[in-house]
């Protein structure tokens, strides 16, 4: 038996959930989802095997680059644990829509976790979490579905959601290039979805980029940022719904 974990984490909130079940799980292998020229059709999974899948929440719903990765993976008949991720507002229809395409996909999907990160975009809501309560907290969960994975049957996980699923079209952010770009390209190289091309670094394919944040995240320079009157704009907007202490959540079987 191995297990594995599987991320799609651009900014890095959804790789500190997994790192901490990681390591009350002692993985065998970690699996970076982000990494645009990853070969994913050479991953191989069989019965023995335990998947953990993270993900974060856009708008509600997976990341398409994050599925279609997942579905290029030999499941095996695998069973599989499920992480969201999500900033303070809500993930909606996220656990739902990544249940049903792991089944699909030929996993046996045993429990799943949703957990609250920083904004990746609007980083003033829930920032700094995880924090060391929720680093406890995670651990604990982790513990608990390995103590029920191990017990004989097949129960039925459920988790929210709703059919059809919360409509997603992306949001007006698409991180612009500064004067302090040098051109180094950095986050040309690591953008997950090949928006930023490589001979001009400097630019972006606003049709391609799906705003997850990682070249502002990544930039040495600090030459990659977001209109700051439409973000103010947002922020407020969005106070509402993303203010307060928004609990992380377990469900088991």
């Amino acid at each position: 038996m191995s297990v594995y974990s599987i991320y799609f984490s651009p900014t890095g909130g959804t790789e500190k959930v997994m790192d901490i079940l990681a390591d009350v799980w002692k993985v065998d292998a970690q699996i970076d989802l982000s990494v645009l020229e990853d070969d994913y059709e050479n991953y191989q999974f069989n019965q023995e095997d335990i998947c953990l899948f993270g993900v974060p929440s856009y708008g509600g719903r997976v990341p398409d680059a994050a599925l279609a990765r997942i579905r290029k993976m030999k499941a095996g008949n695998a069973s599989a644990v499920m992480v969201v991720a999500y900033g303070n507002r809500a993930y909606d229809d996220t656990l739902l829509e990544l249940k049903n395409e792991l089944c699909e996909c030929g996993y046996r999907v045993k429990a799943a976790i949703a957990a609250v990160t920083e904004h990746s975009i609007m980083r003033q809501f829930a920032s700094g979490r995880p924090d060391q309560q929720d680093v406890k907290e995670l651990r604990e969960y982790a513990r608990k579905i390995q103590d029920s994975m191990a017990k004989p049957g097949d129960g039925e996980l459920k988790v929210p959601g709703k059919m059809p699923y919360r409509e997603y079209n992306g949001v007006p952010f698409k991180p612009k290039a500064r004067s302090k770009c040098t051109s180094c390209g950095k986050c040309a190289a690591e953008c997950p979805v090949g928006a930023i091309p490589k001979d001009a670094p400097s630019t972006v394919d606003d049709k391609k980029c799906i705003s997850c944040m990682r070249c502002v995240a990544i930039c040495p320079y600090g030459a990659r940022t977001l209109g700051k009157v439409m973000l103010l704009a947002a922020s407020q907007k969005m106070k509402k719904a993303c203010s307060g202490h928004k609990e992380n959540e377990l469900f088991l079987p």
